[in-house]
């Protein structure tokens, strides 16, 4: 063992043996704050709202107040991850669950951009495409994506419909993956604090790279910060500025998936309409399944997705925390996701 690496000791450190009871990560929206979110929605599309000029103080919630403190530290100083049911899709018209969504959003941090035009409020769904290149992003298709993390401190995904079947959630804790890596392979390790090179998948400015730079693993605040998308780093290799992988350098991936798609590491969530899962991007790895999809479009899988910059606390590298700028504005920052 590196002397100067020491396992994490946390809430954040946990194994699907310890996250059984739901009531521990699971909670449900009482009717007076679903009540609250229908009429704060309401009364942003009445005053000409949209997803893109909601901000924080157009959707006040003194009503959740208690249950965002706690849904925070849960994501800060907890387990990293929230599962909350009974988002009143049900009550409000599509236009306005959007502006329901990303201003409960706004309350936790501000919303910011994700992918090349900026957008922040995210549609995961299959759009028929088949990512036969990186400028096609995983999210778009219904193949399965492995364990990976996403931009900024805070992921939050909204289920508007499941899949007809597949597509599970999975979710595992990357620091009690790194205490693993450190118990089996501190070496590999090493290698992961080593900067890696990412593909950008097409997505970046003109004059910019199509690649940047980045460790897998880095401090922040004294605490292990992983950023992690396997796929992005070996598709970098399509660059023939890009130093090739060296063994140990896929060893080590190799070892960070094989760690988290253990059942013993991972947590299994189903989506019902109405779910929304929050995540801190430094402390959860998430992977979903392949799936397949009802051929009525209504009833088709569909996730809304938001990153967060969060107002209470830094738990990702500075250069990660802004999302995705609209294509143009450079310099571009080292940020992606799935």
């Amino acid at each position: 063992m590196v002397a100067s690496r020491q396992p994490v000791r946390s809430a954040a450190v946990w194994h699907a043996a310890d996250v059984v009871d739901t009531s521990q990560w699971c909670t449900h929206l009482t009717s007076p704050e679903r009540a609250a979110i229908v009429d704060a929605a309401k009364r942003a599309v009445e005053v000409g709202r949209t997803p893109a000029t909601v901000e924080r103080d157009d959707f006040d919630l003194p009503l959740l107040a208690p249950a965002l403190s706690r849904w925070v530290e849960a994501l800060h100083g907890g387990r990293g991850f929230v599962l909350l049911r009974d988002f009143p899709v049900d009550e409000l018209s599509a236009e306005a669950t959007e502006l329901a969504y990303v201003g409960l959003g706004w309350q936790l941090g501000t919303p910011v951009g994700q992918d090349a035009d900026a957008a922040i409020l995210g549609h995961v769904r299959d759009e028929g495409v088949v990512r036969t290149d990186p400028s096609v992003r995983l999210y778009r298709t219904r193949q399965r994506q492995d364990f990976h993390t996403d931009g900024s401190d805070i992921v939050g995904l909204l289920c508007l419909e499941g899949a007809m079947s597949g597509g599970e959630n999975r979710i595992a804790s990357s620091l009690a993956v790194y205490n693993e890596i450190l118990l089996r392979r501190p070496d590999l390790l090493e290698v992961l604090y080593a900067p890696m090179y990412w593909d950008r998948n097409n997505e970046q400015s003109a004059g910019d790279d199509p690649y940047f730079e980045l460790p897998v693993f880095n401090e922040v605040n004294g605490v292990p910060r992983m950023f992690y998308i396997g796929w992005y780093i070996r598709d970098a290799q399509r660059h023939s500025q890009v130093p090739r992988l060296t063994d140990t350098q896929r060893e080590a991936l190799d070892l960070i998936e094989s760690i988290a798609n253990d059942p013993a590491f991972h947590l299994e969530m189903d989506f019902e309409p109405g779910d929304v899962q929050l995540l801190a991007n430094a402390k959860i790895l998430h992977c979903r399944e392949a799936f397949e999809d009802h051929d009525d479009p209504d009833l088709r899988r569909h996730l809304l997705r938001l990153w967060l910059t969060a107002h209470a606390f830094t738990s990702v590298d500075e250069v990660l925390r802004d999302g995705i700028p609209k294509r143009g504005q450079s310099p571009t920052p080292a940020t992606t996701g799935g």
